[in-house]
């Protein structure tokens, strides 16, 4: 009676196990370039930021601060993928700083959110029933002020304002001067277009932010996987051909 052969298990192929080297390379590979689209999107951040900031005098823009700490962090985990020695203090202070700046980015969306969509009211600006005051000849930016009639609600009253400012008079109510839902003037302009890209700028920003957010939630994530790693050894060149010994036969006499 035939017995029954055992099967044999298929042979293990060459990718069926991975090769320690090419898995390390492939993670610190995956691990740059997450690190350099991370500094590339916080230099943005920080860019689109510092502009909107710069765009008025007198609206607070909190945008560009998560730039900052994410594109610091950022460039140390950059130098630590490509160290050998002292790559894990490296790559721990790239994950410190890219988390601060994470946490930066969430607080910083709800800030710049906020301020875009209650207290920026794009409507009046972009239906042209706001006015632009430049300044009166021969005087400097801050060195002027002047005194406008505005109409709201039913009562006129006038409105100290200062050069070179975008003023809504619909934003302005004169029966409580000292409380306004909205910005009713944004000084240091040069036009009340001006605002309109202040107000997108801050969309932008909100945007880059959020962004922001999770890219640096997913950098620390692989960041911290891969300062575990240990860098693959390098075996040294196996000669083509084992080295022979040269028995020389004894001498007869």
């Amino acid at each position: 009676m035939q017995q029954p052969t055992a099967q044999q298990p298929p042979p293990q192929t060459t990718t069926d196990v991975l090769d320690p080297t090419a898995q390390y390379m492939k993670r610190r590979r995956t691990a740059l370039w997450v690190t350099i689209s991370l500094l590339s999107l916080s230099v943005v951040v920080l860019v689109v930021g510092l502009v909107s900031a710069t765009r008025t005098g007198n609206v607070a823009v909190a945008g560009y601060y998560p730039g900052i700490t994410l594109s610091f962090g950022a460039f140390l985990g950059i130098v630590g993928i490509n160290l050998l020695e002292n790559r894990r203090p490296m790559l721990m202070a790239a994950i410190i700083f890219i988390s601060m700046g994470v946490i930066a980015s969430f607080f910083c969306a709800i800030v710049d959110g906020i301020i875009a969509a209650e207290f920026i009211d794009s409507r009046p600006l972009l239906e042209d029933r706001c006015e632009f005051y430049a300044s009166g000849s021969g005087y400097a930016y801050d060195n002027y002020y002047t005194e406008v009639m505005c109409s709201s609600f039913n009562s006129e009253c006038k409105v100290r304002m200062k050069s070179n400012t975008c003023y809504c008079c619909d934003l302005y109510n004169c029966e409580s001067p000292d409380y306004h839902t909205h910005y009713y003037e944004f000084t240091g302009v040069s036009s009340c277009w001006d605002v309109v890209h202040l107000h997108r700028l801050l969309w932008a920003c909100v945007v880059l932010n959020i962004m922001g957010l999770f890219l640096g939630i997913i950098t620390a994530a692989i960041l911290g996987a891969y300062k575990d790693l240990a860098p693959a050894p390098r075996c040294p060149p196996v000669p083509p051909h084992p080295p022979t010994s040269c028995i020389t036969p004894p001498s007869t006499w």
